[in-house]
């Protein structure tokens, strides 16, 4: 059985997750479900079809899902590691 590695601070978590998103496919499958998943919303939005809404969580974890699963071999960051793997989207845009 595979010890969980517990991280005190974000710059001891930043490697790991690295690591973790270290296949260029799966980060590009991350890129596709996010920008499925922005679109979703946005139609939802434009369309007022609370439908879009339903779909836009399956459509962005659906690509990172298949990327970590099948591409990567790895369990996504965010199963062990919610709060850790929010602050790496907070920063996205910095």
């Amino acid at each position: 059985m595979r010890t969980v590695e517990r991280f005190q601070t974000f710059e001891e978590f930043w490697p790991f997750y690295v690591r973790e998103h270290s296949n260029k496919l799966n980060r590009t499958l991350h890129v596709i479900g996010t920008t499925g998943a922005i679109g979703c919303l946005a139609a939802a939005a434009i369309t007022r079809r609370p439908l879009f809404l339903l779909a836009a969580p399956i459509v962005g974890y659906g690509f990172a899902w298949f990327g970590h699963f099948v591409v990567q071999k790895n369990k996504p960051a965010t199963f062990t590691y919610p709060l850790w793997s929010l602050r790496v989207i907070s920063r996205c845009g910095q």
